[in-house]
């Protein structure tokens, strides 16, 4: 899962940037307003942090560009503005949660997931596909009922397939949304990746579609 955190307090979106990777995100950070109204025209993420008071461009803002241009990532407003005028204004805007700050960030956490879940076309917090099940509130994926143990890069990738379960993810959206934006990328990275999921989860599960990506099925 990508976010983008937009946060101009330095030592605030560092510390959010190391806990939000600690469980798996890619985290790409912006700090003034105008960065990040490029980012979120321009890159594929799967969530969005938004603090509304920004330097350059303020937040609200930033969010109407996003909605005009039709980026339709979920966002969660994330400020001191803890008022009733500006929570009208974040949702008015095209905001689909809002946390004020002082927070835990076990609450971001999950709220973050359950806001890519729901976009993702899931209402229930447990997604299956055949044997394979992720508690997307918890973060955990279980295999005929037992727990799986994944690496960081395997759990991006395979909760990436199974949001949307049954249809292609592309390679490219993969490495997006699997490796940090300063990472570098070996050309077949994303299937040693895939190739070893295939080895925990069983091969029939990740079908190759050639010349686009991966889908995760049920079929045996």
């Amino acid at each position: 899962m990508r976010v983008l955190l937009v946060e101009d307090d330095s030592d605030l979106s560092s510390r959010l940037a190391a806990s939000l990777r600690a469980e798996s995100f890619v985290v790409d950070i912006a700090r003034n307003g105008e960065d990040a109204q490029h980012a979120g025209l321009t890159e594929i993420f799967d969530v969005a942090v938004l603090d509304l008071g920004l330097p350059k461009i303020d937040g609200v803002s930033v969010l109407n560009a996003w909605r005009e241009a039709d980026r339709s990532f979920p966002v969660l407003v994330l400020t001191a503005r803890d008022g009733w005028p500006n929570k009208v204004a974040s949702f008015k805007a095209g905001a689909d949660d809002y946390l004020a700050k002082p927070f835990k960030v076990e609450e971001l956490v999950l709220r973050l997931r359950a806001l890519v879940r729901r976009a993702n076309g899931h209402a229930s917090a447990r997604v299956s596909c055949g044997p394979i099940t992720f508690d997307a509130q918890l973060g955990t994926f279980e295999h005929d009922g037992v727990p799986l143990k994944l690496t960081a890069l395997e759990w991006r990738v395979l909760s990436c397939l199974i949001l949307r379960k049954e249809a292609v993810v592309d390679r490219r959206e993969l490495i997006e949304r699997v490796y940090d934006g300063h990472a570098e990328v070996d050309s077949n990275s994303i299937e040693v990746i895939v190739a070893r999921l295939r080895r925990k989860i069983g091969p029939e599960h990740i079908e190759t579609v050639r010349g686009r990506g991966y889908m995760l099925t049920a079929a045996s």
